[in-house]
């Protein structure tokens, strides 16, 4: 049914959305693709299903303690792995994203091993029609935790000092220093913020699918990827905007029996849309000086 996969597809979405805002942020700033971000998604997964399993706690304060861990992480990672790098070319930059993906990866599979680790049921399910829809409380919460946490984060672009300082280094990221906004506290700061969400991403789908791998953020990562790409790699309301037009897509796709090849939708997605649209549904050409 249509309606049905659309609220399939917006439950997707939303969560590829969440971790796909980490990529256009950091993107935005200092125009580096933190591949490491979907192991951040992952490490937020695991630490979620600890908090149940090891401490009792309930979805709330397991998703808090989730992003708060990967914060921290995150800007580690950012103070190791990419300022020391910051003014080298793009793919010294590069590799060390993709090394600290392969460290974190490995790091995960010595500490819980290679094999999944279930999720307890941390909220009790229920199943609520809404004429011919059925919508499961998990979803319920899943869309409602993802559209607050994009709200907050839209507030905080727009309305904090520190949100305008993000937009300021964004347009110009020498002005902006000139001008007495401290980058290295900016750029900490993005990374913080896009590892939260994606860690309350991680903690949404390990509730949802009752399972959580070490392994999981690498392809999760690279859609997420592509849904920023897809919305505009820059764009905040492009990568969630992605990040649902994916989700729908990817549904849509598995509905009309093409489960088999779920995972290449994404990539034909964005092949099409950079063959007609280079810049991505709501991102905006750059001009530069030769």
């Amino acid at each position: 049914m249509f309606e049905q996969q659309i609220i399939n597809g917006l439950t997707l979405g939303s969560v590829y959305a969440l971790i796909a805002l980490g990529y256009t942020m950091v993107y935005g700033i200092i125009q580096l693709i933190n591949f490491a971000h979907g192991e951040i998604y992952m490490i937020g997964a695991f630490a979620g299903v600890t908090m149940v399993t090891m401490l009792g706690q309930g979805f709330f304060v397991s998703i808090t303690v989730a992003m708060l861990v990967c914060m921290v992480l995150g800007v580690v990672l950012e103070r190791v792995a990419y300022r020391p790098l910051r003014k080298s070319t793009r793919l010294a930059a590069l590799i060390s994203a993709i090394g600290a993906s392969i460290f974190l990866q490995n790091a995960m599979m010595l500490w819980k091993g290679p094999q999944p680790v279930g999720f307890p049921q941390v909220i009790n399910d229920a199943i609520y029609h809404i004429g011919p829809i059925e919508v499961s409380k998990v979803q319920l919460i899943i869309l409602a935790t993802s559209a607050i946490l994009m709200a907050v984060l839209n507030y905080i672009i727009k309305y904090v000092k520190i949100g305008k300082a993000m937009r300021a280094a964004s347009q110009d990221y020498d002005t902006a220093s000139l001008m007495g906004i401290n980058i290295n506290r900016v750029i900490s700061f993005t990374f913080a913020i896009g590892s939260a969400l994606a860690a309350a991403a991680g903690v949404l789908v390990g509730m949802y699918f009752n399972s959580v791998a070490p392994l999981m953020g690498v392809m999760a990562g690279l859609k997420a990827f592509c849904a920023a790409v897809l919305g505009g790699i820059g764009s905040i309301p492009g990568a969630m905007l992605g990040g649902i037009f994916l989700g729908v897509a990817e549904t849509m796709g598995i509905a009309a029996g093409f489960s088999t090849y779920k995972d290449a939708i994404a990539f034909t997605l964005l092949i099409i849309v950079l063959l007609f649209k280079p810049t991505g549904l709501l991102g905006k050409p750059i001009q530069r000086k030769v």
